[in-house]
């Protein structure tokens, strides 16, 4: 049945309410025979300003996840936790329901609108800005490295290789976030696929770039890109041999042309890297001499080059250095903390600083992250952290 004016006024005067301090236009609600959508048939999403902007524009919000895996929705350039929250408050689907606003602006006559109510719902999506999960990533390139177009690996169609699209579907990330992570890994795109190049074959290439910078006499500021494919095009592809350069140094055009500047910390830390790689611990002077020996003449090294990627122990003797990657730890806070916690057991945050950063979310610092994993005490006349929980 339909209320009528009446029974609607009838109703206001019961709740004691007065009729000229509400709206004209009143809205009774009802489960017609049309209501076919129970509670966990929709799912209800709330989303922040900018999120509806970007959908009303006519972009796309994608769910990512396995099924093993917690559900994430990106945007193009951003990822968010997606997480239910209960609601005491019966939420209700109503097709074309107008709001008081939208009321106003029509300017409605004294009416009663029958709206039938399509389904409802207890709860509702909530989304949390969250770090993309990004250690995928390498985990996928790593399992086909690339070692060259006359390495036995490329002739064996087996291996598994990577489009946009395939890390699209498997990375819990936005695609702006998986491109940028993609620079970061040095990783190149190769006949339509993502690789990683064999950190070996990185190294050689390199090798190559750094005796012709040496022969040539050139500035290190200064690398002319064709002159480096023309003397190096019979050793290497012309592919590689641009990809190097534009991993380990900064592309600028003067006077109609390409130049690159290379880095001297990333020369330097890759070099590191090729002598840790194979060593347990090293002795830190040894390391040093040797170290300084093996990069460009008028290069040089510094320990704080090798922030993230080794880690040197001052309290052992003769004081050593050891291989640490930061991309090779977990993912999760409290397990990075666990990991760390149960490698050394009281650190400062120099050295845990750089193995930490990455986990610091919007307007979130090493210290704030500190305070909540750790307890600090003064050793020696230092500040040091060490676990706030058992390390097993």
């Amino acid at each position: 049945m339909r209320r009528t004016r009446d029974e609607v006024d009838a109703t206001l005067q019961i709740a004691k309410l007065n009729a000229a301090e509400l709206l004209p236009t009143v809205h009774c609600l009802g489960f017609g025979p049309g209501a076919s959508a129970a509670a966990g048939d929709f799912c209800l999403l709330e989303l922040e300003p900018a999120l509806c902007q970007q959908l009303e524009a006519g972009h796309s919000l994608v769910i990512r996840g396995d099924k093993d895996e917690n559900a994430v929705l990106c945007s193009k350039d951003k990822t968010y936790d997606m997480k239910i929250a209960d609601t005491s408050n019966m939420l209700l689907f109503i097709p074309g329901c107008k709001t008081p606003d939208q009321m106003k602006m029509e300017e409605t006559h004294c009416n009663i609108i029958h709206t039938e109510i399509f389904g409802f719902s207890n709860n509702y999506w909530e989304l949390r800005r969250c770090r993309p999960k990004l250690k995928k990533l390498k985990k996928l390139l790593m399992e086909n490295t690339y070692e060259g177009p006359d390495s036995q690996k490329e002739k064996d169609s087996n291996h598994s290789k990577y489009t946009t699209e395939d890390l699209l579907d498997q990375i819990q990330a936005s695609e702006e976030e998986i491109m940028a992570q993609l620079q970061v890994l040095n990783a190149c795109e190769i006949g339509g696929y993502w690789r990683i190049l064999e950190f070996d074959y990185e190294m050689k290439l390199l090798n190559h770039i750094t005796q012709l910078v040496d022969s040539e006499s050139w500035s290190f500021s200064k690398v002319p890109l064709n002159t480096c494919l023309q003397e190096l095009g019979p050793l290497e592809t012309e592919e590689m041999i641009g990809h190097c350069l534009k991993c380990y140094g900064k592309k600028y055009t003067e006077e109609g042309e390409v130049y690159f500047e290379l880095s001297a910390d990333k020369i330097c830390r890759a070099t590191a890297q090729m002598l840790l790689q194979n060593a347990v611990k090293f002795n830190l002077a040894e390391f040093q001499e040797v170290w300084q020996q093996s990069v460009p003449e008028g290069v040089m090294t510094r320990l704080d080059q090798l922030k993230g990627l080794a880690l040197v122990d001052r309290h052992s003797r003769p004081e050593i250095i050891f291989l640490l990657k930061v991309d090779d730890l977990p993912e999760d806070n409290q397990e990075r903390f666990n990991s760390l916690f149960s490698l050394r057991e009281k650190w400062t945050e120099e050295d845990i600083a750089p193995y930490i950063e990455d986990l610091c979310g919007e307007k979130q610092t090493i210290g704030a992250l500190l305070t909540k994993y750790s307890r600090s005490s003064i050793q020696n006349g230092v500040k040091v952290y060490n676990s706030r929980r058992p390390i097993s």
